[in-house]
């Protein structure tokens, strides 16, 4: 899909990839350019910095809380009553909890409900006027963590797989029905999120056998699967061949997690993920 005269929505838009999505999907010229985030004055600052590198006024910021299907289906229905239809949504907020399997229901719940289950209620009230017009693209934010998986948290890296799973049905079932959907997996990409998880020392660090770029190289390459309709999108090719180590020899591969996990444990001085 290109992007030009198009009606966009980014949740998570305040900051990481969702504010680089926000600045470079920008520059293709949509029509309209909606930024949602929990911080809510947070996504307004991004679409002003918008709309005054481009002279324009076609980026508009506001709050949703995705964790909830009613702000969800709010603000979906809030685009298409203003716009008339959304071509394409990018379903791009998350949540790490650094957690383990001892830590709350709560805990648990959250990672669940942003993680996941924003993914099903955008699909949920996007998909009927998609199916009427055929056509639409629905762009879900997982993680490496969805295909490998997240040392250090458990709730994130179950959650992340969950929100793979629902993609790929998504994409085989209304395929042939004109909606499109694609999975973004990023790995190390140098966001709060991964700050939160390596304790701010971002500079050099290894994600997992990859190295750690900036939320526009990401956005550059996230907007590069959208325009091939590509339903994985990775920000580190080299996750493919991790990926396919994983499914050659399954055992081999949780071994060597296993050493990864020792290593990174002692590195970050903790013996616990919480």
């Amino acid at each position: 899909m290109e992007l030009t005269d198009k009606i966009v929505v980014i949740t998570g838009a305040a900051g990481g990839i969702g504010s680089a999505c926000a600045h470079r999907f920008a520059a293709e010229g949509p029509r309209r350019l909606v930024c949602a985030d929990l911080d809510g004055a947070a996504a307004e600052r991004v679409a002003s910095e918008i709309n005054a590198a481009t002279g324009s006024d076609l980026a508009i910021g506001g709050a949703c809380d995705v964790g909830r299907e009613a702000s969800v289906r709010a603000l979906i229905d809030s685009v298409m009553s203003t716009d008339g239809t959304i071509d394409l949504y990018f379903s791009n907020a998350g949540v790490a909890t650094l957690s383990d399997p001892f830590t709350e229901d709560e805990v648990w719940d959250r990672a669940w409900r942003v993680n996941t289950m924003a993914h099903l209620w955008a699909a949920r009230h996007l998909l009927p006027a998609w199916l009427a017009r055929g056509d639409g693209h629905l762009v879900m934010t997982a993680s490496i963590a969805g295909l490998l998986t997240a040392m250090g948290d458990a709730a994130y890296s179950t959650s992340k797989h969950a929100a793979v799973g629902l993609a790929e049905w998504l994409a085989i079932t209304y395929r042939d029905d004109g909606v499109r959907v694609s999975t973004v997996c990023p790995a190390g990409v140098d966001t709060q999120m991964l700050a939160q998880f390596a304790g701010d020392e971002v500079d050099g660090l290894d994600v997992g056998g990859v190295d750690v770029m900036s939320p526009a190289e990401a956005a550059e390459r996230i907007l590069a699967g959208i325009r091939d309709d590509s339903t994985l999108i990775l920000t580190h090719p080299e996750v493919e061949l991790f990926l396919q180590r994983k499914l050659g020899d399954h055992a081999r591969w949780v071994r060597g997690m296993v050493r990864q996990w020792r290593d990174l444990r002692g590195a970050l001085g903790r013996k616990t993920p919480a």
